[in-house]
């Protein structure tokens, strides 16, 4: 299997940092992600604004720039009258957008977003896993968009907030037969996954898993993430990818932040420390504070 951008090497090597949330800088340009889409809606409506955040992330210091189609699916775009070519363009495109970004830029790679089946639910859903599907469903949903997101060239496929097992295993399963490796980051709490389960039998799944160069956390609550690195390290055998999200408490009904804010790029010394290769932010972490981890990351 060949890593485009040796990616897999950087992680061998050192370091790598990630972006922080997308949807987060596009409301702070002004753009409206109220609808079900959120911010995969404008990769039709304004894919300018999308590039233009990839960019903003590169120029704070990110090595990695993660997709707009952590909200893009088949049935999600179908749901907004989109219809299947249309909706292949888009999961093109968001790669697009973000190799554009990193064009003429050393040392910079595209993580393409496969964000779980939760998310197209839009209720929150990704924060609980246990949807009620069978490991089968969950494969057939996650393979089509995988496919199309691999045949736009991204350096990895980012299988990221993964709320429970079963569907890390349908995931896994669905892009097996893709040449493109993958990472695979579980959304936690407590020392579980969303769905209750111990993260260590989570991380279990990348050992021994060529396709999977890092396995990690994200979305979860940053004084978690060290224990949660540490405990994927030594379970896995992984390099382990790190990216948690602000803090906040996401209100599904409301559909809105709650809560005081926790992260803080000083955290990455530990996050290394606990065998992090990976690192950088999820939900509300921003470009400023993307500069500041980076900047910790060259300190170190």
């Amino acid at each position: 299997m060949t890593v485009q951008g040796s990616l897999a090497a950087a992680l061998a090597e050192g370091v790598v940092v990630l972006d922080g949330g997308m949807s987060n800088e596009l409301v702070a340009d002004g753009h409206d992600l109220s609808d079900a889409l959120w911010s995969a809606r404008l990769l039709r409506d304004a894919p300018e604004a999308i590039a233009a955040v990839h960019r903003r992330y590169f120029a704070a210091g990110a090595q990695v720039a993660i997709t707009a189609s952590y909200q893009a699916s088949f049935e999600g775009f179908a749901r907004a009258g989109i219809g299947h070519a249309e909706a292949e363009a888009l999961l093109r495109r968001s790669v697009a957008l973000a190799r554009e970004a990193a064009d003429d830029l050393p040392g910079r790679w595209v993580a393409a977003s496969v964000g779980p089946y939760g998310a197209v639910l839009a209720d929150g859903s990704e924060y609980r896993g246990r949807y009620g599907l069978t490991r089968e469903a969950l494969r057939a949903f996650h393979a089509p968009r995988a496919e199309v997101l691999a045949s736009a060239a991204p350096d990895v496929l980012a299988i990221e907030t993964i709320p429970d097992i079963d569907e890390a295993e349908a995931a896994l399963d669905a892009v097996a037969g893709l040449d493109v490796p993958v990472w695979l980051s579980f959304s936690a709490a407590e020392g579980r996954t969303r769905a209750g389960q111990p993260l260590a039998e989570a991380f279990a799944l990348a050992r021994g898993n060529e396709q999977v160069i890092a396995v990690g956390v994200n979305c979860l609550a940053p004084e978690e993430a060290a224990d949660a690195v540490a405990l994927a390290a030594e379970v896995s055998g992984k390099p382990v990818v790190v990216y948690p999200n602000s803090g906040e408490g996401w209100d599904a009904q409301a559909r809105a932040w709650a809560g005081p804010a926790t992260f803080s790029p000083d955290r990455v010394g530990a996050w290394r420390a606990a065998g992090a290769h990976l690192v950088g932010g999820c939900c509300r972490v921003g470009a400023d504070q993307i500069a500041a981890l980076s900047a910790q990351v060259l300190k170190q």
